[in-house]
């Protein structure tokens, strides 16, 4: 199993030079990743008046900050950016980082305050025809193909966006969504992993163990040609203590987790706290 470090990109985190601090901390802790959200204004009222950072500059002030790290994004929302521009900024931090990266995509949400505030559809039908359709022409720009794509909802007339990504075929793309909502996870075994999240263990809070086995047979039973590693990626806050947090995490291990994505409780107003972040991080991540 390896073990990341999840912030948001709000709040202390929108700061560049905090994230990495952050990254640096987390590496030089034995944490193996940073793991940063996507969003524009999330909750509006809830965050109404913090800054919100660029995830994608953040994430190069990190990896310019180390040299093992993997980094990357829990989850980008494909469905609400221009795929040629999100494609370059993929394949730049990649090659910055010397093939460290792992895009994490889905949906994003709220639909009302992340796509309606500006504009665009709220149908998460829509949203979910843009993510499958954008995530198969964002891989062929990665590979560095001539793209020619005249799709619903995306277009291309012969276009080549150079370098490719360092990684070949591309990064590693998970794929996120709530379980025991099947769509997503389906949507996730045709890809490199699976970020689940549980309507009854939200953000900060660990997975039962069963639950994650029931996620992992389905997703399983779902790739239809194996093609090598695949991740599961579960996370939520653990306490400092090794044997407890060893308590909390060897289970999910067992049932088949292959990353713990260390998350504040999304209540409590922690969530994008850089000291309580930093104390965890310093604590050293979970030993099984």
């Amino acid at each position: 199993m390896r073990f990341s470090i999840n912030i948001p990109n709000f709040g202390d985190f929108a700061d560049a030079r905090a994230v990495a601090r952050t990254a640096v901390a987390a590496e030089q802790a034995g944490w193996d990743g940073l793991l940063l959200w996507d969003h524009v204004v999330h909750d509006k009222e809830e965050q109404r008046g913090k800054p919100f950072g660029d995830p994608w500059m953040l994430l190069t002030a990190a990896a310019l900050a180390t040299t093992r790290l993997t980094v990357g994004t829990l989850v980008t929302a494909v469905p609400r950016y221009r795929l040629e521009q999100l494609a370059r900024q993929v394949a730049t931090l990649d090659a910055l980082s010397e093939g460290r990266v792992v895009f994490g995509a889905g949906l994003g949400g709220p639909a009302e305050d992340e796509y309606g505030s500006f504009g665009d559809t709220v149908d998460r039908r829509v949203h979910a025809e843009r993510l499958d359709e954008g995530l198969g022409v964002l891989t062929r720009y990665w590979a560095g193909e001539r793209v020619t794509h005249p799709g619903d909802h995306y277009r291309v007339h012969d276009t080549q966006l150079l370098p490719a990504t360092v990684q070949r075929p591309r990064p590693p793309v998970w794929l996120g969504g709530f379980w025991p909502n099947r769509r997503p996870m389906r949507r996730a075994a045709a890809w490199d992993g699976a970020a689940p999240l549980f309507a009854d263990a939200l953000h900060g809070v660990p997975p039962r163990p069963d639950q994650l086995a029931d996620v992992v047979a389905y997703v399983n039973e779902h790739r239809d040609v194996p093609r090598g590693p695949f991740d599961f990626v579960v996370g939520g806050l653990t306490p400092a203590d090794p044997a407890k947090a060893r308590d909390i995490v060897g289970p999910l291990a067992d049932a088949g987790a292959t990353w713990w994505d260390e998350r504040q409780l999304q209540t409590g107003g922690f969530i994008d706290s850089y000291d309580a972040v930093m104390r965890r991080i310093e604590a050293g991540p979970p030993r099984l």
